[in-house]
């Protein structure tokens, strides 16, 4: 068993805060609650920078700055991941190992350091697995049983 539940991406607590998809908002939503309840996900310094970027700049409905850095220190209640020399090099091995994106590739990483074997995200392949971490898209439909 892994330390936490799962580590989380930053697109999902994007969702969560922005209006852009509300489909998705709910479920983004129940994520971050869980978090916050539960304490069970980890994210990375790298997540934290990204959130605040996207939440401030690249959504429609782009966030105030202080709102967006209320969410993003709220989210340093989480077990965040520091992003250290060795996470670089590893997640520069894997990005080439796997033809991933280093920043992808950075985020399996810090997964990995968080003692997590899951990570959600809508960004890497729904089911795909990278030096044993898995990734789920929690916005990916139920497989039919």
């Amino acid at each position: 068993m892994s330390a936490r539940e799962a580590f989380v991406d930053t697109n999902i607590l994007v969702y969560a805060v922005a209006a852009d998809h509300p489909e998705k908002q709910k479920v983004a939503r129940g994520i971050v609650e869980r978090g916050f309840t539960k304490g069970c996900y980890a994210i990375s310094c790298q997540v934290l920078l990204e959130l605040y970027v996207t939440l401030t700049r690249k959504v429609v409905k782009p966030l105030d700055q202080n709102e967006a850095l209320r969410f993003t220190t709220a989210l340093t209640a989480w077990d965040v991941v520091e992003t250290t020399t060795d996470l670089v090099l590893a997640a520069c091995v894997l990005a080439r190992r796997h033809g991933l994106s280093v920043w992808d590739a950075a985020i399996l990483e810090a997964a990995r350091a968080a003692g997590c074997d899951q990570v959600l995200s809508e960004d890497l392949t729904h089911g795909g697995r990278y030096a044993g971490i898995t990734v789920r898209n929690p916005f990916a439909p139920a497989p039919p049983h």
